[in-house]
């Protein structure tokens, strides 16, 4: 995406004394990490072409504490997650949308607890509901017939039970998904959970991402859809060493959507 898209930040709407439909909490990956301000781009493009007034925090937006708390820093966590909180109470927002199902489950399930109670929803459940309301339009252009399978990421899945949204939007672009033998609920995870993503493997006998990739290359497909950047991560490593990058895509749901029609 070349042209410059403009991305307000909530400072800017405060001065003007107006306030957007919905927060957009970009998280660490989606603002610092090279493969996932494409996901960021592409996700905010769609915000754009649906017409969504939409905010983010910008320099104010902070991490929201998911990785020092699996990691087993709750004191770190609760200091990140407060002085967050402030911020978003200060703004006094009400709906917040993020690409990363990290954030989402921190900001939806543990937030509440520390004083900061919002509507959470995760990108693909937001464009899924721009697209109930016909704001968004969904076409397969050049996924059409493609063969995709979807890596359920354990904070969307198996944590709050998001299954179907990303699935709907990938059938609407009238792709051929076909399930990994471990999916939904038996999903297994990509290896970057848990503050995992930030540290090397234990020793072992196979690194979890080899494992989950394997499941995906069973499928035999031509693009593996994902829905939170660590996942798209740890797949692409994944699928790095089994030499398929050159067959084998990984792209986030919002990538595909927003990229269907530049053929």
């Amino acid at each position: 995406m070349s042209e410059t898209v403009k991305v307000p930040t909530m400072a800017e709407y405060m001065a003007e004394g107006k306030k957007p439909e919905v927060l957009f909490w970009v998280g660490c990956a989606g603002s610092f990490d090279d493969r996932a301000k494409k996901i960021t781009k592409a996700f905010v493009k769609l915000l754009h072409n649906a017409n969504v007034d939409f905010a983010v925090l910008g320099t104010e937006e902070s991490c929201t504490g998911d990785p020092a708390k699996r990691a087993g820093n709750e004191f770190l966590f609760q200091m990140q997650a407060v002085t967050n909180i402030e911020v978003l109470n200060a703004y006094e927002i009400k709906k917040v949308v993020t690409a990363c199902p990290h954030c989402f489950n921190t900001l939806k399930n543990e937030y509440p607890a520390l004083g900061g109670a919002y509507e959470v929803m995760h990108h693909t459940q937001f464009l899924k509901s721009l697209l109930d309301e016909g704001r968004l339009r969904v076409q397969g252009g050049k996924f059409k017939g493609k063969r995709i399978t979807f890596h359920d990421p354990c904070y969307l899945g198996r944590a709050n039970n998001v299954y179907e949204a990303p699935r709907e939007l990938l059938q609407k672009l009238e792709v051929e998904l076909v399930e990994m033998k471990r999916a939904k609920r038996n999903g297994l995870c990509c290896g970057a959970g848990g503050a995992q993503m930030f540290k090397e493997p234990e020793p072992g006998q196979k690194d979890v991402n080899i494992e989950r990739t394997e499941d995906a290359l069973q499928t035999k497909p031509e693009i593996i859809a994902a829905g939170c950047p660590f996942c798209n991560t740890m797949m692409t490593d994944g699928v790095k060493n089994k030499e398929k990058e050159d067959s084998i895509e990984v792209l986030d749901v919002a990538e595909m959507i927003a990229n269907a029609q530049d053929l």
